[in-house]
């Protein structure tokens, strides 16, 4: 081996170990945001894994004749806190799209040193790169499946934090004249307008209903929204009762006799996981879970629900 191979291995090595500190604190402060118990020992024990990749990529450093660098660590931490900070700002999925990012930058590296070290014919930097390889790519797919459950409405294996979400509504909120065409504002106006009766009548006829107004203003947020929801299914408005029927549904506030799963309050922890393993919607799977956090919050049942959606994820975007 030459010194200018060595050279050019020295130089990936030295970046692929940086951008593995960079990686074992990310893990870290996304174990606070596991959504189940399961989750978060994975995310712990990735990070223990990132710690012996870092040490094994340190030690090919030095049986190489170089030196690793002794800041390293210190960039990574820091780098991960600025990064962990700067997120708080950004929607969940843009925080996650950046993890993967990252990933994807420690698995192309990891390739290229391959190459590197397969044509230089050193077999141990060629193990590391294959072990490199594999990690990397599990931690791709992972994240990407995190990626799709969040698309498809989760649950996601990892949990927004309260800044997130206020930051993705933000941006929703922003987005909407973009993503709403003028011809599609006239098609939601005109049917606001044939809707039996209209906004505007039933605002109008508030006069003969002070009675009931009071009630509503006052009945919990549950009781309004399912009243809503059977009113607006009543009257013809099906698009806006199946958004509140999501939202009711997301927050857990169905009744038993709502969800798709009969009988689910006689099951114990073994039926419901059996019956949510059935399940192929993804709003059928954020059903119960929403309900079984705001209700019984078994966990074995969360897990298995989270499972199953993540099944669902990978069956979208192709990984299975």
């Amino acid at each position: 081996m030459t010194k200018t191979d060595t050279a050019t291995l020295l130089t990936q090595l030295r970046a692929l170990l940086d951008l593995t500190n960079t990686e074992i604190q990310v893990a870290e402060t996304r174990i606070a945001q596991a959504r189940t118990e399961a989750v978060r020992r994975e995310l712990t024990e990735n990070a223990a894994n990132g710690r012996d990749r870092a040490e094994a990529i340190e030690r090919t450093i030095r049986e190489l004749g170089g030196l690793p660098d002794v800041i390293g660590p210190f960039v990574g931490r820091a780098a991960a806190a600025v990064k962990a900070m700067a997120e708080q700002a950004q929607p969940f999925d843009e925080a996650l799209l950046g993890d993967l990012a990252l990933e994807h930058q420690l698995l192309d590296r990891a390739r290229y040193l391959k190459a590197l070290a397969t044509a230089a014919q050193t077999p141990a930097v060629v193990g590391l790169a294959d072990r490199l390889i594999t990690a990397h790519s599990a931690t791709v797919e992972w994240l990407t499946t995190v990626l799709a459950e969040d698309a498809l409405g989760g649950p996601a294996a990892l949990r927004r934090t309260p800044l997130q979400a206020a930051a993705g509504a933000a941006v929703r909120i922003v987005n909407v004249p973009l993503m709403w065409s003028t011809r599609g504002i006239d098609r939601a106006i005109d049917a606001a307008r044939s809707t039996r009766p209209a906004l505007g009548s039933l605002l109008a006829r508030g006069a003969h209903a002070g009675d009931v107004a009071s009630k509503t203003l006052t009945a919990s947020r549950d009781a309004a929204l399912e009243t809503a929801e059977r009113i607006t299914r009543r009257e013809g408005a099906d698009g806006t009762a199946r958004a509140i029927h999501t939202a009711r549904s997301a927050t857990g506030i169905l009744s038993a006799e709502e969800l798709p799963i009969a009988d689910y309050d006689s099951l114990n922890v073994s039926q419901a996981v059996a019956e949510v393993k059935e399940l192929t919607e993804p709003a059928d799977v954020r059903a119960i879970v929403a309900y079984e956090e705001a209700h019984k919050n078994r966990h074995g049942v969360v897990s298995a629900a989270q499972t199953r959606l993540a099944a669902i994820a990978q069956e979208v975007v192709g990984l299975h």
